[in-house]
């Protein structure tokens, strides 16, 4: 104000005004929808707004508000006095919000009321930021009023929080009585806004009907946007990089829903413009028609004719208007969905055009970047009138609408596009600097100085703001760019609002609707600064979809829409993107909402990821299974019908008999008819392609402050996946013993990890990293999350049912076929077949499978339990010791010897327990060689240099036995065979008492009770050799390996070495062969019956043993003899 009491204009700081007003009209609009949503929920809302308690005086006072009187109504407010801190505690943040509320509408009405003093002149064509800073004010003033009026509990927090506060301080809040009559002016918002608006209401009409120049064209159908060839950048190639121009720049990319908004809040408050003027019915009826919601504020939205008809029913001569509502209304039901469905439609192809151009020529985004944030723009607003109008059901009108025009699933595709332009922004920036930079400073800065210089008018202020623009952009240069200098033109735009407050109020010396050119220029010149400083802001402004945010529903809806639909598959990586918009609408006037939305978009960006993953991991599965199943046909005995047929028909070929049928071969699903044939893999693999396309969009999402990496998720699903896989083709049966043999297995593992492999051509993960992840896990008993694997599963089955069936007599072990078999019975009729799981090939195969970590789990467990026979074999010892002693030292008496035998007692007890561990152990020899067979074939350079250290390490002194176990431990891993078994020794060690020489005397005695035991086999029927085979029926061939493993094993850990092993040994063999010899001197035909037999044993014990020689043997046992039994046995089983 001047000294005369007259409103100098440039002294309002209308635009720093507007700037802060609007800005905080956004901080309160979000307070307040929180509030709302707090109170309409019962879970958030303070509990005592809830408490039955409190509802007699809650209920008082909202009849009473605002005035209530504590003094006399104390009994029925008493509840009240005893929670009065709880309550202002509480509601504390509710109440003041309210006050900010009261005080905002004070500063907004102030600021309203200065500039129709000024008499402010408005054109959104001219002074763009002036005039959308003013309707954005107005819009934001009364959405904000409508949503404090939706707040259903408002009396009664204002009243509890004023009546505590009474209590507490002895007198009212100072606010509450202005606050009190706020709230009931706008019980009936609408009505009073209109009230408050009628002076306002010329600058408001100013306003709204410049939009005349732009909402109509920005609304056109789809239809004229193919025709005009809109967003298209080889509509005209010869004029492809020339800059896309527009006189009304800004107006370009301003959002149409914005726009509509101030129409029909605009003219809904200023209504008697639309009796005035056929430009405001026009945008009137056009805005009208194009929506039956509109939004307040996120998902919180208006029925617009329902409110308008609310309105207009109540002002005198305006039937016509209530009339002409109604056929917007019926027009908007019915039509407004295909005409935005038609347009989501022309979007989807424009902006993928845009994008494969762009992409492919990013040096188009300088001059076209006016292009990008149009059709970002327009994308983002047909995206947001979709998400109100889906969630928010039409009106019952004389006309439905169609459901499918508010469906659509192709809404992925469009999201999709958008997100590419916003990477392609993000990518080139520097691009876009360098071209901006460049153009402002030797073209802008040139025109607007000379354009300066030739105004006819030119003030000293306006005249010093130009001139700084001027030197401003004079001072730019590429090598800023290229050093990555920050530019900051914020004070440069502020100062450009500013002179659009100076020079559009009234008897200003400088008119800029006088100037068009000038307006246009600096807007223009605006948005190339947007280019170089704030292209973020510029794609949150053109393009933020953080509304999503409230629409959670719709929004998993679309996701779990795109991944149903293969053709949509590839869009699916745009929702988790879109995740990371979500904090853009949190504001720093609310922070409490913060981590509130932050974990909201977290959790919604974990499930689509999570989702999507699993989504790929279940169609690779699927592809896996086929291909395994195509794997299995190639199986050998596969072959077996196969050949059955062709033997068949070689046998009738003369014959009238009917033929069988041939089986399709393996590879005729490969061969076609026609290339349009569709198999349902070729579905699977075009899912897989669409689907990992999304997933290897990009490396990581930034969403709050966290990095989401799309491969790991589909890394670690596949790792699941292949882990359940894995233990799920294993097929083991607990109840039947069933198990898959480990080649059939192998080979679906094999059929399994090339489909994987493939994954690579589709999404870049590291697949041999998920392969070690999990087949090293299954070479130990238990995976990361505690389950069973196929090691466990196997050594299980291979224990507790395979050798557990050998000692029922019905599997023997055969040593020239190296594999376990059944005997005395059809395989056909037996449970387990044990040539098939126990041969060479299928050993190899195990050891593939688990690996040396997996075998060596094997042979631990085949130790444990060895450990445990030779427990109970030192228990039987202790029990006989003083007659085994007595053995010991008169083995060369026969006729005590003979005496002290029969005392001896469980000599078939330890025989038995003898052969189980020598069965044991020749299981483990079978596994040993298939495991070395599988690494010399996999890893031969170490392999051989393993071999070499083992051959070559020396047994001196120096090097003791811990040296020489720690070698053989070596040895033993890779699977080749040691003379000193360290697992064997390990396991045994165990059991080492604390007196050593105890310990070697029952290792002494034992070897000496098997020894004087042998001749008790030959009483068994079973005992007899079977050349075939070259093993005994009962399995008591395996005493040999039993007989040198136990030794030497025993004698290593108790005695001292190799020396002490060959003495023991040799005692073993002069008493065994001492006991054997007495066979000769039987009559019993019982015990003649397999002697010839059971002599053998000494034979194959010498050959086992790597510390006896065959010398050794006949200086103890006649070698004729052992030639007459081998002779004798091969006739026995050929006549057999």
């Amino acid at each position: 104000m001047s000294r005369t009491g007259q409103l100098i204009p440039s002294q309002q700081k209308l635009a720093e005004k507007l700037t802060v007003l609007n800005d905080r009209a956004m901080g309160m609009l979000t307070r307040i929808y929180n509030i709302k949503k707090a109170c309409g929920d019962v879970k958030s809302k303070p509990a005592f707004l809830s408490d039955k308690n409190l509802e007699g005086a809650i209920k008082f006072i909202v009849r009473k508000f605002p005035h209530v009187d504590s003094k006399n109504n104390y009994s029925q407010l008493q509840q009240v006095n005893n929670i009065k801190g709880e309550i202002m505690k509480q509601l504390s943040l509710y109440y003041f919000t309210f006050v900010d509320v009261m005080d905002f509408k004070d500063h907004v009405s102030e600021l309203l009321t200065t500039m129709d003093a000024c008499n402010v002149h408005f054109d959104i064509t001219t002074n763009y930021d002036l005039t959308k800073g003013y309707l954005d004010l107005i819009i934001s003033y009364v959405s904000l009023m409508l949503l404090l009026a939706r707040i259903d509990d408002r009396k009664a927090v204002l009243g509890l929080y004023n009546y505590a506060h009474d209590l507490t301080h002895g007198k009212v809040d100072q606010n509450f009585a202005r606050l009190g009559q706020m709230i009931l002016d706008y019980e009936q918002p609408l009505k009073k806004l209109q009230e408050e608006f009628t002076p306002h209401s010329k600058l408001v009409a100013c306003a709204l009907l410049s939009l005349h120049q732009v909402y109509p064209r920005r609304n056109l159908p789809a239809e004229q946007w193919r025709q005009a060839q809109m967003l298209s950048l080889v509509s005209a190639p010869g004029q492809m990089l020339n800059p896309a121009q527009s006189e009304t720049m800004p107006c370009e990319y301003l959002s149409v829903e914005t726009m509509e908004k101030w129409i029909i809040f605009g003219f809904l408050l200023c209504h008697g413009q639309l009796t005035q003027s056929d430009s405001a019915v026009q945008l009137w009826r056009l805005a009208l028609s194009g929506n039956y919601v509109i939004t307040l504020f996120r998902d919180e939205v208006l029925y617009i004719h329902k409110t308008v008809e609310g309105v207009f029913e109540g002002i005198k001569g305006y039937g016509k208007r209530v009339t002409e509502t109604k056929e917007c209304a019926n027009y908007a039901v019915v039509n407004a969905g295909p005409f935005h469905r038609e347009r989501r439609a022309f979007l989807r192809t424009a902006l993928k055009e845009l994008v494969m151009i762009l992409a492919d020529q990013p040096g188009l985004l300088g001059p076209k970047a006016l292009f990008v944030f149009m059709g970002l723009s327009f994308a983002r607003d047909e995206v947001l009138w979709l998400l109100r109008h889906s969630e928010n059901p039409a009106p019952k009108l004389n006309k439905r609408p169609n459901p499918v025009d508010y469906e659509d699933r192709q809404l992925p595709e469009l999201l999709y596009y958008m997100e590419e332009l916003r990477g392609l922004l993000r990518k080139y920036n520097q691009v876009m600097q360098r071209y901006y930079v460049q153009y402002l400073n030797g073209f802008d800065s040139i025109v607007l100085n000379n354009l300066v210089q030739n105004l006819s008018v030119c003030p000293e202020d306006e005249s010093i703001i130009m001139s700084s623009f001027v030197n401003t952009m004079n001072g730019l240069s590429v090598k800023q760019v290229e050093e990555g200098e920050i530019f900051d033109f914020r004070g440069m735009r502020l100062d450009w609002f500013r002179l659009q407050a100076y020079t559009s109020v009234s008897r200003a010396q400088l008119v800029l609707r006088e100037n068009p050119d000038l307006a246009r220029l600096m807007n223009t010149i605006t948005f190339h600064t947007y280019m170089v400083d704030s292209l973020d802001e510029m794609a949150k402004e053109t393009s933020d979809l953080s509304n999503f945010c409230f629409y959670g529903r719709l929004f998993e809806q679309y996701f779990q829409w795109c991944l149903e639909t293969p053709s949509q598959m590839r869009y699916s990586i745009s929702f988790p993107l879109i995740c990371s918009h979500f904090m853009n609408c949190t504001h720093e006037i609310c922070p409490e909402e913060r981590h509130h939305i932050g974990d909201r978009s977290l959790s919604q960006a974990n499930f689509f990821l999570d989702e999507m993953a699993k989504e790929a991991k279940n169609i690779i599965t699927s592809i896996c299974d086929e291909q395994c199943k195509l794997g299995d046909q190639l199986l050998p005995k596969n072959a077996a019908k196969t050949i059955s047929i062709a033997i068949e028909r070689k046998r009738n070929q003369n014959k009238a008999k009917k033929l069988p049928q041939e089986p399709d071969k393996p590879g005729r699903e490969s061969m076609r008819r026609s290339r349009t044939d569709v198999t349902s893999m070729d579905k699977l693999y075009l899912m897989l392609t669409e689907l990992c396309s999304a997933i290897n969009y990009t490396p990581s999402i930034q969403v709050w402050e966290h990095t989401f990496a799309p491969r790991e998720y589909l890394t670690q699903h596949l790792e699941s996946r292949f882990t359940k896989a894995l233990v799920g083709m294993v097929m083991y049966n607990p109840d039947s013993g069933e198990i898959a043999k480990p080649s059939e297995l192998l080979n679906s593992v094999e059929a399994y990890m090339g489909v994987l492999q493939t994954i690579e051509n589709y999404v870049h993960l590291d697949i041999t990293r998920v392969f070690n992840n999990v087949l090293l896990q299954q070479t130990q008993p238990q995976d990361s999350h505690g389950d069973k694997t196929i090691t466990a599963l196997y050594t299980n089955w291979y224990l507790e049912v395979l050798l557990r069936r050998v000692s029922t007599g019905q599997i023997m072990f055969s040593p020239n076929r190296h594999a376990f078999v059944n005997v005395g019975v059809d395989p056909n009729q037996v449970a387990v077949n044990a040539e098939e799981f126990s041969d060479i090939s299928e050993l190899r195969s195990l050891a593939e499978l688990l690996g040396p970590y997996g075998m060596k789990f094997l042979n631990e467990s085949l130790m444990w339990h060895i450990s445990s026979q030779v427990a109970e074999l030192k228990k039987l010892v202790t029990q006989n010791k003083d007659v085994l002693t007595t053995l010991r030292t008169h083995f060369d008496k026969p006729a005590l010897m003979a005496e002290h035998f029969n005392r001896l007692r469980d000599v078939d007890n330890v025989l038995k327990r003898v052969t189980i561990v020598g069965v044991i152990l020749s299981f483990k020899t079978l596994a040993q060689d298939a495991l070395n067979d599988v690494l010399k074939k996999r890893i031969p350079f170490l392999m051989s240099s393993i071999i070499d250290f083992q051959k070559h390490f020396p047994e001196t002194p120096e090097n003791n036995m811990v040296r020489v176990e720690i070698v053989n431990e070596m040895a033993s891993a890779a699977g080749l065979p040691c003379d000193v078994d360290p697992a064997l020794c390990a396991a045994l060690r165990v059991q080492k008492s604390e007196n050593p020489d105890e310990d070697y005397k029952i290792a002494c005695l034992l070897m000496v009770f098997i020894a004087v035991s042998l001749p008790m086999l030959s009483l068994d029927s079973q005992s007899s050799f079977r050349a075939d085979l070259e093993g005994h029926t009962n399995n008591i061939h395996c005493l040999a390996k039993a007989v040198n493993s136990i030794a030497a094993a025993m004698f290593t850990i108790y005695g001292k070495g190799r020396v002490t092993i060959e003495e023991r040994l040799k005692e073993f063999l002069a008493l065994a062969s001492s006991s054997l010899l007495k066979l000769g001197q039987e009559t019993d035909k019982l015990a003649l019956r397999s002697r010839e037999s059971v002599y053998l044993l000494l034979d194959q014990i010498v050959r086992e043993s790597p510390f006896l020689t065959m010398d050794l043997l006949e200086s103890c046992f006649p070698y004729a003899l052992l030639r007459n039994s081998y002779h004798a046995v091969l006739r026995q089983d050929n006549r057999l």
